[in-house]
């Protein structure tokens, strides 16, 4: 794409960088900036430095060091940006966090070339150092700290190398468009689970859930979505084929984790306690549905039916 002259010098291209893309973006030109260091500032004044020297008294071996030094500065211009120039990133995945924790964000890092990357630095909130060898695709992982539930957007990465001498600082600025799903903060306070099904009227406790569950009664094939803990790993380490160990009384508790009957001042404290319980009863192998404004999910387990509750409460 090409950029008008206006466009080229806007202030946030320097800023936040250009527009957000889920595409590759290979480093070029345009994309490059690069500036002196406070080294490089340094080796200006030096030279001009040695350039009074010269004149001042005539002296042509400090003009013949001035220009050698010079020479360096410039050609250094060019090495640096060659650091950054021609590698290819893609936006990599992401992953679900809790309110409060950092989401990774994956980039790939392709070098197409033959040539060597040293001394690069990829930061979000994060910084790595890292380098490349000739041809090679790197993964880098970043992270950035949530606050609060919802689409977490990634931000922009800067992509940066003071190669060759630290006389100038080479980077360029990546906007992509990935995003990671945040979930409520969990409860740190342990509440009863509300009343269930038996019809006693009575929170249901952790202890009282567990009991019941307890009793082996046999095993049956796996089914996607069953518990990891209830795997019956001798089975499988026989190669006698996967399946799920059951108890009895494992179908007698069905939860529902209504919205509207959770206890919390507000919005966020309802929603952080929904939380905690659907966390609990997953962990315990439970069945339990989700009732919120608009949304309801059948009692159920599992990998699937636990990220679609979390989903739901983390976009509500």
């Amino acid at each position: 794409m090409n950029l008008s002259l206006k466009q080229r010098f806007k202030l946030s291209r320097f800023i936040s960088g250009e527009n957000k893309t889920a595409k590759s973006i290979k480093l070029n030109h345009r994309r490059i900036f690069i500036l002196p260091t406070i080294r490089g500032l340094g080796f200006i004044c030096l030279i001009v430095l040695l350039l009074l020297i010269a004149f001042v008294y005539n002296n042509n071996l400090a003009y013949l060091l001035a220009f050698l030094l010079a020479s360096i500065f410039f050609i250094t211009i060019l090495h640096s940006f060659k650091s950054l120039a021609g590698l290819i990133i893609n936006q990599g995945h992401s992953l679900s966090v809790f309110a409060g924790e950092a989401v990774p964000f994956e980039i790939i890092i392709d070098n197409p070339s033959n040539v060597e990357r040293y001394n690069l630095k990829a930061k979000l909130e994060t910084e790595i150092d890292f380098f490349l060898n000739p041809h090679e695709k790197k993964k880098i992982v970043l992270y950035s700290v949530t606050q609060k539930r919802g689409w977490h957007q990634m931000g922009t990465v800067t992509l940066s190398s003071t190669y060759p001498l630290g006389l100038f600082r080479a980077w360029s600025l990546l906007r992509f468009a990935a995003k990671a799903l945040v979930y409520p903060k969990p409860s740190s306070i342990e509440l009863p689970f509300p009343e269930h099904d038996s019809g006693q009227g009575q929170p249901l406790n952790k202890r009282q859930a567990k009991q019941g569950r307890d009793d082996f009664c046999g095993i049956t094939e796996y089914q996607q979505g069953d518990p990891i803990r209830q795997i019956h790993w001798k089975a499988f380490a026989k190669g006698q084929g996967l399946f799920s160990k059951q108890y009895s009384g494992e179908n007698s508790f069905e939860l529902w984790l209504n919205y509207e009957q959770t206890p919390g001042h507000n919005v966020e404290e309802r929603l952080s306690q929904l939380c905690r319980w659907v966390i609990d009863a997953e962990k315990m192998g439970l069945k339990y549905g989700v009732k919120i404004v608009g949304v309801k999910f059948k009692p159920s387990y599992g990998l699937t039916h636990y990220q679609r509750c979390l989903e739901a409460l983390a976009l509500f």
